[in-house]
């Protein structure tokens, strides 16, 4: 019995689908060496803001989850060290939001307290 053409293809289409998943199963994402280096950068920029200062506890869980990230990576755990360096970098972000905040309402506070004097200057000049 002769193969025909048309099982040969047949074969040869699985033969190419099987490659092609067993490549596919074979790849792997990158190491999260961007995402390690976001979460850095997301640091410095909260330790800028003097997110020590008004954000203390993001900061810290920011650094620990950064270093927690590092020694993942360093154990080739690279899954883990992508999610705790997006978890860093979040950490960081908010930090940074809330020290900034920090920063806009200390400088509303000071704001108000020079218009309340300005308001009683103009009420005592205007008084005379």
């Amino acid at each position: 019995m002769r193969t025909s053409f048309a099982q040969i293809t047949s074969t040869l289409q699985g033969l190419g689908a099987g490659l092609v998943l067993g490549l596919a199963g074979c790849a792997s994402l990158p190491a999260p060496t961007a995402e390690l280096s976001a979460a850095q950068q997301a640091i410095a920029r909260a330790d800028s803001a003097d997110a020590d200062q008004y954000a203390s506890a993001e900061i810290a869980q920011a650094r620990s989850s950064l270093a927690r990230a590092q020694a993942a990576m360093a154990k080739g755990s690279e899954a883990d060290a992508r999610s705790l360096a997006v978890i860093a970098a979040a950490d960081a972000d908010l930090a940074y939001a809330r020290s900034r905040e920090a920063e806009a309402n200390t400088e509303l506070t000071q704001r108000r307290r020079e218009i309340a004097e300005l308001r009683l200057r103009l009420r005592m000049e205007g008084g005379q």
